[in-house]
């Protein structure tokens, strides 16, 4: 795929400070109070457990689905007894809210923190759509891009879970409009676009170039997205803007 691709970073191994953007995605739970001594190794020990039974979790759901994730089809993959897995999550909801969660975790990691290592303006902007797209191309998530498997598999169903995504995919969204109205502030983009119009057209270009990549198995589709959305970026732009 012809996306540019500057100081990409490990595939969920990236640890750094998170803008406000980021913390819109990802919504950590606070930590308790500093423990010491061996009930702290404990809790760090457990913590452990749990963040690497969770990433085992996302790629599992990613491949078979989020709604088929259960307890005892997780301690199948693990070769752990449920009693073990049910140390860590009470219940089936519990255990895919958990999922959900270290999902977006995960997605601030390998696409939103790098990118906000662009310039603000334009260049932000740009690079938030082709971190999105490049991670579905490197297969962050063994099947494919997590959330948009997610959204179709749960979009007529309801319940906790349901909104659990249906927050993601809508923090995402205004993160792309944060982006556009940062580069209409930074003059790069004309003041009369309608910045959630534009946040939304990139969305759902690339929610497309990602299930012709999928289920198409069209290899150009990430690409053909980036051209799409560059595209439409430079016709929206100044000429103060940047050389994209």
């Amino acid at each position: 795929m012809s996306v540019p691709s500057a100081n990409k970073p490990p595939a969920q191994k990236r640890r750094g400070a998170k803008s406000s953007a980021s913390n819109a995605l990802s919504k950590m739970p606070a930590s308790g109070k500093a423990v010491s001594g061996r009930a702290g190794a404990r809790l760090l020990k457990g913590e452990r457990t749990r963040e690497s039974i969770l990433h085992v979790a996302v790629n599992l759901a990613s491949v078979e689905g989020l709604q088929g994730l259960s307890i005892g089809r997780l301690a199948e993959e693990l070769k752990m007894s449920k009693s073990g897995l049910f140390a860590h999550f009470g219940s089936k909801e519990e255990l895919q809210l958990a999922t959900v969660q270290m999902a977006r975790t995960i997605f601030v990691e390998a696409v939103v923190v790098p990118a906000l290592k662009a310039p603000e303006g334009a260049p932000r902007l740009l690079a938030l759509c082709d971190g999105w797209l490049r991670y579905v191309e490197d297969r962050v998530f063994a099947g494919g891009c997590f959330f948009t498997a997610a959204s179709f598999e749960f979009d007529s169903r309801t319940g906790p879970v349901r909104d659990s995504i249906a927050a993601a995919m809508k923090a995402w969204l205004e993160i792309l409009t944060r982006a556009v109205e940062g580069a209409q502030k930074a003059r790069h983009l004309h003041a009369s676009i309608d910045a959630r119009q534009l946040a939304y057209e990139v969305y759902s270009l690339a929610m497309g170039a990602q299930w012709g990549f999928q289920l198409l198995d069209d290899k150009q589709a990430l690409s053909k997205s980036h051209t799409v959305i560059l595209d439409r970026i430079r016709a929206l732009a100044t000429q103060e803007c940047p050389a994209l």
